[in-house]
């Protein structure tokens, strides 16, 4: 530690010398305060430097680093607010410098959200980096001769859209492309650079993101409302007096999407983008700058539980993915739930195995260093043998010694309806359909339909209804009558006489009764629906088999959803009478 002091005093000397000052004409205080900045800063460097050196997995031993890291950078950031005259004077403090300090806390906040899930932590990231741009901190970096402080620059922004879309704060997210998009022309312009393909590659990219979304609500001035998908007070169904359900809690998730051809950012596929804010609430302070000041109630509310920890997983190979779902698996608490969210690619078995056993339905893709062709589904190459890159039904089997909630969005994932409870605990699977009409196919790249449902179930039951806009008015009159039509589901659940009881035992945990519920919406809305009907195929399925008559075919249920399509005169596109088909 002394001779870590001793360098930075001596660099910090040079520095002062290098300012057109001779050493002894420094007052000791201020040669003390560059020392000390200088020490402070070496430290932070190395403090986050080493955040890459911690396991990405298990929730525990990570905690006390971030909190040194913080205190120092807390005390870096004070400091040099508190000396700014003499760090400009003697130390020669550029702007853009403290640019960079502030950049990395706004790092650290977003890496502690991934960590913890707390959603509340995203809104300190985005307030260290808007304060950059406000502040205009990186202004004079080209200025310099020096491509690597203009490729700071463009990390930010990368970072700062990263933050905002999570934040769903879309206006500033088109800002800050357009900016980005200014400083990439400017930089390729200047610097004959090999990473020009590859910033505009992230352009194109967030782009694509921005514009994912299948239907637009305007206000009437024709502005796009930003809708929130996380959920908040009144998303989920409340359970009513005398409901029998489980008492289990969401604690854990594993997002994973590792599809070929669909839309992503910054390792984030939109899939799992749109599953991360199906699994969190509302941040904290956005929610209460809602109410009027000296309105807060907060203090009269009870507490609100915290989100679920998440891993996002893009692409894991199936080593990574197992050591992540084996690390959840150990710390997962008692009475709690692990849920795995899979979007990904289908590995389909070829020829015929003269077993059914777990491993013979092929399953999802993990990633591999071989090249796909055009997206396609990987069949394994050699009949002997299973295809060893592909995530199967039985790769899961030891996890379910504890309550398990497994969500497949794939072209194969009716594999995972050959499910054995060998140890008696919940175990549910929701199952995408494994195809859709063709004329739905062509959008696949901007996220998966089912995925969209459990998100978003009424965009897309507008964008299944042939709708690509909705004024807001009319959005708002659709949300309030999708609430009944939750609530009204959610008693056909825990009504029902031949339910299995899993189902029963999750409804418990509001995030896994929302999912539940906004299932067999989109179950019950794609067996009305009339191009839907054309194959079985079309239609999502769950181990254990929900029981049609009681719930996705419940007369009851489907009288809402043709209530709903003539609101938004849509009735047309869905059968009336859909009993009558079978």
């Amino acid at each position: 530690m002394h001779s870590l002091i001793s360098s930075w005093t001596e660099f910090a000397l040079k520095e002062i010398m290098s300012s057109g000052g001779a050493e002894d004409d420094i007052p000791q205080a201020e040669r003390k305060t560059v020392t000390d900045f200088c020490y402070l800063l070496d430290k932070s460097k190395q403090l986050f430097n080493g955040l890459r050196d911690l396991p990405q997995y298990g929730q525990k031993q990570w905690q006390s680093y971030f909190g040194r890291t913080f205190d120092v950078y807390t005390k870096l950031w004070k400091f040099q607010q508190q000396h700014r005259q003499v760090l400009d004077n003697r130390y020669g403090l550029k702007r853009w410098q403290i640019g960079e300090i502030a950049s990395k806390i706004g790092q650290l906040y977003y890496h502690y959200y991934l960590r913890t899930s707390e959603t509340s932590y995203l809104n300190e990231a985005f307030s260290f980096y808007s304060a950059i741009r406000q502040r205009s901190y990186y202004s004079q970096v080209n200025k310099e001769d020096r491509p690597e402080l203009v490729v700071k620059k463009l990390r930010y922004y990368a970072r700062f859209i990263v933050v905002c879309l999570l934040l769903n704060k879309m206006d500033v997210v088109k800002d800050l492309v357009k900016e980005l998009s200014d400083e990439i022309e400017d930089y390729t312009h200047r610097f004959n650079t090999e990473d020009q393909v590859e910033w505009n590659l992230v352009l194109q990219e967030v782009a694509a993101f921005i514009e994912a979304d299948p239907v637009m609500v305007l206000n009437d001035d024709n502005t796009i409302v930003i809708t929130s998908n996380r959920l908040s007070e009144t998303g989920a169904p409340l359970l009513e007096q005398g409901m029998i359900v489980g008492q289990l809690a969401l604690a854990d998730a594993l997002i994973i999407g590792n599809c070929n051809n669909q839309v992503k950012f910054s390792e984030l596929t939109i899939d799992m983008f749109r599953m991360l804010q199906a699994l969190e609430r509302e941040p904290m302070n956005l929610a209460s700058q809602m109410n009027k000041p000296g309105m807060q109630e907060s203090t009269e509310k009870p507490a609100r539980r915290e989100n679920p920890h998440k891993y996002l997983l893009y692409k894991p190979t199936f080593s990574q993915l197992y050591t992540f779902l084996a690390a959840s698996f150990k710390e997962l608490p008692a009475n709690s739930v692990l849920l795995i969210y899979l979007s990904a690619t289908g590995v389909f078995p070829s020829g015929r195995s003269d077993s059914e056993g777990p491993y013979d339905f092929g399953g999802v893709l993990t990633n591999s260093n071989r090249d796909i062709i055009n997206g396609d589904a990987i069949h394994k190459r050699n009949q002997s043998y299973k295809e060893m890159h592909c995530l199967h039904p039985g790769d899961l089997y030891p996890f379910t010694r504890k309550p398990l909630f497994i969500i497949v969005d794939s072209s194969n994932s009716v594999a995972y309806k050959n499910f054995t409870n060998l140890f008696g605990q919940p175990l549910v699977c929701l199952l995408s359909p494994t195809a859709y009409p063709k004329a739905l196919q062509d959008q696949s790249q901007r996220g998966s339909l089912f995925t969209l449902f459990l998100n978003n179930p009424l965009m897309a039951f507008l964008f299944v209804s042939g709708l690509s806009s909705m004024r807001r008015g009319l959005w708002e009159k659709c949300q309030d009558y999708l609430r009944k039509i939750n609530r009204d589901i959610a008693q056909l659940l825990t009504h029902s006489r031949s339910i299995d009881q899993a189902f029963l035992q999750f409804f418990g945990d509001e995030f896994l009764r929302l999912l539940l519920t906004r299932f067999i919406f989109c179950s019950a809305t794609m067996r009305m629906h009339k191009i839907f009907r054309q194959e079985t195929r079309n239609y999502p399925e769950s181990y254990p088999q929900l029981p049609r008559d009681e719930t996705v075919e419940n007369p009851h249920l489907q009288k809402h959803i043709l209530e709903l399509a003539s609101i938004l005169d849509v009735r047309n596109v869905f059968l009336e009478n859909t009993l009558d088909d079978y």
